[in-house]
Formats: C-alpha cells, sequence, structure tokens
C-alpha cells in the first residue's frame, strides 16, 4: 500500500512541476514578446535648429536630458511607459512584438484598432508677454487651434503633397483639441529659456486633465519644447515662443504655418524626433518611418535618402519648414493612442 502512495505522490508531483514550468515558460514567454532592447531616453545633443539656424528649433529632448539628471526615478516611468505602450499596441495587433525601424519598437504600417474612439484634449493657454506683440490676440490662438486640429486628422491642405511612397501609411490621428480657457500675464522678464520658468512662474492647470501651452518668448531663436508622458505634473506640458504660435498676427515664417505646436503636442504624446536623435542604428520606435541619421531642414526635395532608404521629410517630427510638412504615420499614430489606454501616462484626460 505504501508503495502505491508512493507512486500516486511521485505521479502527482511530475504533474505539479509540469504545470509549474508551463507557467514559468508562459511567463517568460510573454516578457520575451515585448521586446526593449532598443530603448533609449538619454540622447547625445547633436541635431538641432532655430529660426535662424544657429541654435534649437525644439529643445525637448536637451530638456528631457536635464529632467533625467535632476529625477533619478524618471527613466523607470519612461521606461514602463514604454513596454506598456509596446504590449498595448501588441495585443492590438494580434502579436508579441510591434517591432520599430530596427527590431525594438512599435507601431507601424497596419492601423490599431483601440476602441478609443476620437480622443479629445482640452487646452489652457497661458499667455506670458512683456510687450504687447507677445500679447498675442485670440484670433492667432484660434488659428493655432485650427492648424492642431486638422493636422492631428489629416485635414490640412498639405496632405495632399505626400509621396506615393509614403501616402499609405499617413494617417488621421483621430484626436481633437479644444480651447478650455486662457489666461494672459503681464511679466517684465523679456525671455524664458527652457529651464522651466515661466511654469513656476505661472503654474500649470489641471494638467491630469488637460493640456497646457505656455506662450512665451523662450529667446535664443528656440521655438518650443515639450515634456514627455512620465515627467513632473507641475512641469507637464508645451512651452512656445509666440512668434511660432498659429498662422496670423506676430508670427514668423518660416514657422508661421502653426507646425512648432504640432511637433510639439507629438513630443507630448510620446513621439520621438523621426531619425531617433542618433545615428542610423538610433530608432524612433516607430516601423513606419524610415531610418535616417540625422534631421531635415528647409523645405527638401524628394527624394531625400539616408540610410540606405528615402526620409520622411514631411513628417510633423522632422525640422522641415512648416509648410513642408504634411502628415503623421499610422505607426506614431497607434503610440500617440496608446498613452490613453486605461492605466496610461495621458489616460486621465479621457476622464
Amino acid at each position: 500500500m505504501k508503495r502505491v502512495f508512493l507512486s500516486i505522490a511521485i505521479v502527482a508531483g511530475l504533474l505539479i512541476g509540469c504545470q509549474d514550468e508551463d507557467t514559468k515558460n508562459t511567463d517568460l514567454s510573454q516578457q520575451e514578446a515585448i521586446n526593449m532592447s532598443d530603448f533609449y531616453v538619454q540622447t547625445d545633443e547633436l541635431s538641432s535648429r532655430s529660426a535662424d539656424g544657429a541654435g534649437e528649433k525644439c529643445q525637448s529632448m536637451k530638456v528631457l536630458n536635464r529632467q533625467l539628471k535632476e529625477n533619478p526615478g524618471l527613466y523607470k516611468k519612461m521606461y514602463d511607459i514604454e513596454y506598456n505602450t509596446r504590449k498595448f499596441i501588441a495585443a492590438k495587433k494580434g502579436n508579441g512584438n510591434g517591432g520599430g525601424n530596427n527590431g525594438g519598437g512599435d507601431g507601424g504600417g497596419t492601423p490599431v484598432t483601440d476602441n478609443l474612439g476620437v480622443i479629445n484634449i482640452p487646452v489652457y493657454i497661458h499667455v506670458v508677454y512683456s510687450n504687447s506683440q507677445q500679447n498675442i490676440s485670440d484670433a492667432q490662438i484660434s488659428s493655432q487651434m485650427r492648424v492642431l486640429n486638422d493636422d492631428f486628422r489629416m485635414q490640412n491642405s498639405d496632405a495632399n503633397n505626400t509621396p506615393s511612397e509614403f501616402a499609405g501609411v499617413a494617417a488621421d490621428s483621430e484626436i481633437t483639441f479644444s480651447l478650455a480657457g486662457t489666461f494672459r500675464y503681464a511679466d517684465s522678464r523679456s525671455s524664458w529659456g527652457t529651464n522651466d520658468a515661466v511654469k513656476s512662474a505661472y503654474p500649470p492647470v489641471t494638467p491630469e486633465t488637460h493640456l497646457n501651452v505656455w506662450v512665451c518668448n523662450i529667446g535664443g531663436g528656440i521655438l518650443g519644447y515639450a515634456q514627455f508622458p512620465g515627467g513632473n505634473s507641475a512641469t507637464d506640458g508645451v512651452v512656445c515662443s509666440p512668434q511660432y504660435f498659429g498662422t496670423t498676427g506676430f508670427v514668423q515664417a518660416p514657422f508661421n504655418g502653426g507646425r512648432t505646436m504640432t511637433h510639439e503636442v507629438g513630443h507630448y504624446l510620446n513621439l520621438r524626433h523621426i531619425w531617433g536623435d542618433g545615428r542610423c542604428r538610433q530608432d524612433d520606435f516607430v516601423a513606419d518611418t524610415p531610418s535616417s541619421d540625422r534631421p531635415n531642414y528647409g523645405c527638401p526635395t524628394y527624394p531625400t535618402a539616408h540610410c540606405r532608404s528615402n526620409d520622411m521629410t514631411m513628417n510633423y517630427m522632422d525640422y522641415t519648414d512648416d509648410a513642408c510638412m504634411s502628415l503623421f504615420t499610422e505607426g506614431q499614430k497607434a503610440r500617440m493612442r496608446a498613452v490613453f489606454q486605461p492605466g496610461a501616462a495621458r489616460a486621465s484626460i479621457l476622464n
């Protein structure tokens, strides 16, 4: 009898061991399915541009570098956001990994059905001015809101200029923007820089549920900068110099088409620069944007090639002139919308 019980115990032990091993293998396969090998946040401060070609057009990555030094926990937050972004997109596509340009990444080509519908982002505008020009008009603010809605819904007239090579991946992001309020502050300070001083002086209003935008003179020819998802709520939002905000009033060519804000809101919604802020192997985590090793400036002729492929110079996340920008891609759309999924970094905007 003892032998019988012993045999039963051995068999039961083997079965439990096999089940435990199967569970471990399942957990491991789920982890391996999300490839994070290409993830990065810190970047070399190489490629940049300003209105005069000498400094920065967008300082979002430099601001991120600074925030990473100041906040040791930010890297882990951004890693988790990226992991969950890739997991969300992979699950909606029904495969293990969305695949960026170089094998990690996520999103590209195949539309992602996320059941979120058209997402509306309410916007607070903080106008901080030291002279009458910087105190931009309501009409200038309205013109910027129109550009954001047209660009993110792919209803801008420039969309017709997209080359056929990229037309198939151009996307309506199904994201809209509504003006929730405008605040005006007279301030003698002539320029604000990129250390978030303007946000300390005039804090954001309910940043968990609203996009806060500060329109102020940044200085140094800098057009704008944004904070990525995961950063401190006290500094969350976008800063834009007034002469690059909107399409009418106090605006300066060639950045008088409102695309500085389209670009910066892309960062706010977790998009990287299209060239990945590095060489050919540095990824922007989107599969349907070609690899590149540099930003493009002005209005390049098509095709312009780097890294053995044609650059998507008309993408809003490049550095070309406003009149030469026309699209986000399906992969970029998937990334942006992933931050609104339940529990994600910007989900509270939908509540």
